[in-house]
Protein backbone atom coordinates (compact mmCIF):
# COMPACT_ATOMS: atom_id res chain seq x y z
CA UNK A 1 0.00 0.00 0.00
CA UNK A 2 1.12 3.33 -0.91
CA UNK A 3 0.78 6.81 1.11
CA UNK A 4 -1.43 9.11 -0.60
CA UNK A 5 -2.42 12.50 -0.14
CA UNK A 6 -5.14 11.30 2.26
CA UNK A 7 -4.12 8.54 3.09
CA UNK A 8 -1.42 7.79 5.60
CA UNK A 9 0.46 4.83 7.12
CA UNK A 10 -1.46 4.97 10.23
CA UNK A 11 -4.81 4.94 8.08
CA UNK A 12 -3.35 1.90 6.73
CA UNK A 13 -2.84 0.09 9.97
CA UNK A 14 -6.14 1.62 11.07
CA UNK A 15 -8.08 -0.15 8.13
CA UNK A 16 -6.39 -3.31 8.98
CA UNK A 17 -7.70 -3.08 12.85
CA UNK A 18 -11.60 -2.05 11.16
CA UNK A 19 -14.00 -5.11 10.17
CA UNK A 20 -16.06 -3.96 7.76
CA UNK A 21 -19.94 -4.04 8.19
CA UNK A 22 -20.63 -3.99 4.53
CA UNK A 23 -18.47 -4.25 1.62
CA UNK A 24 -19.41 -2.12 -1.94
CA UNK A 25 -17.37 -3.01 -5.13
CA UNK A 26 -17.67 -0.26 -7.10
CA UNK A 27 -14.75 -1.09 -9.65
CA UNK A 28 -14.89 -0.64 -13.07
CA UNK A 29 -17.47 2.41 -12.17
CA UNK A 30 -16.44 6.01 -12.65
CA UNK A 31 -17.44 9.29 -11.27
CA UNK A 32 -20.26 10.18 -9.76
CA UNK A 33 -21.12 6.56 -9.32
CA UNK A 34 -18.83 5.75 -6.74
CA UNK A 35 -20.46 8.44 -4.54
CA UNK A 36 -23.90 7.90 -5.94
CA UNK A 37 -23.36 4.01 -4.86
CA UNK A 38 -21.39 4.73 -1.48
CA UNK A 39 -24.75 7.26 -0.41
CA UNK A 40 -27.17 4.95 -1.47
CA UNK A 41 -25.55 1.55 0.26
CA UNK A 42 -24.64 3.28 3.84
CA UNK A 43 -28.55 3.49 4.34
CA UNK A 44 -28.20 -0.66 4.78
CA UNK A 45 -25.51 0.09 7.45
CA UNK A 46 -26.48 0.16 11.14
CA UNK A 47 -25.14 3.36 13.51
CA UNK A 48 -22.05 3.40 14.33
CA UNK A 49 -21.36 0.41 11.45
CA UNK A 50 -18.57 0.81 8.75
CA UNK A 51 -18.58 0.54 4.59
CA UNK A 52 -15.53 -0.52 2.73
CA UNK A 53 -16.48 1.10 -0.70
CA UNK A 54 -13.36 -0.49 -3.12
CA UNK A 55 -13.09 1.42 -6.18
CA UNK A 56 -10.73 1.55 -9.25
CA UNK A 57 -11.45 4.85 -9.90
CA UNK A 58 -8.74 7.63 -8.79
CA UNK A 59 -11.53 10.48 -8.33
CA UNK A 60 -13.25 8.55 -5.56
CA UNK A 61 -10.28 9.37 -3.27
CA UNK A 62 -11.61 13.30 -3.47
CA UNK A 63 -15.23 12.51 -4.17
CA UNK A 64 -15.73 10.55 -1.13
CA UNK A 65 -13.62 12.75 0.54
CA UNK A 66 -15.78 15.60 -0.22
CA UNK A 67 -18.90 13.74 0.23
CA UNK A 68 -18.37 12.60 3.21
CA UNK A 69 -17.16 16.27 5.04
CA UNK A 70 -20.36 17.46 3.53
CA UNK A 71 -23.24 14.67 4.91
CA UNK A 72 -24.30 14.72 8.08
CA UNK A 73 -24.66 11.05 9.37
CA UNK A 74 -21.25 9.54 8.20
CA UNK A 75 -17.83 10.11 8.60
CA UNK A 76 -14.60 8.93 6.25
CA UNK A 77 -12.38 6.77 8.71
CA UNK A 78 -10.07 6.30 6.07
CA UNK A 79 -8.58 5.85 2.47
CA UNK A 80 -6.09 3.67 1.31
CA UNK A 81 -4.76 3.32 -2.40
CA UNK A 82 -3.51 -0.54 -2.39
CA UNK A 83 -1.50 -0.34 -5.68
CA UNK A 84 -0.67 -4.24 -5.61
CA UNK A 85 -4.83 -4.39 -6.27
CA UNK A 86 -4.77 -1.44 -8.18
CA UNK A 87 -7.98 0.10 -5.90
CA UNK A 88 -8.50 2.63 -3.70
CA UNK A 89 -10.26 1.77 -0.25
CA UNK A 90 -12.42 3.99 1.71
CA UNK A 91 -13.71 3.19 5.03
CA UNK A 92 -16.59 5.16 5.46
CA UNK A 93 -18.87 5.01 9.28
CA UNK A 94 -22.41 6.06 10.07
CA UNK A 95 -22.57 8.45 12.63
CA UNK A 96 -25.63 9.32 14.50
CA UNK A 97 -25.60 12.76 13.33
Amino acid sequence: MSETQSGTQADADAERNIEPDEVLDVKGESCPMPVVKTRQKIDDVESGGVLEVVSTDSGSMSDIKGWASSTDGVELVSQIEDEDEGVYRHLVQKTDD
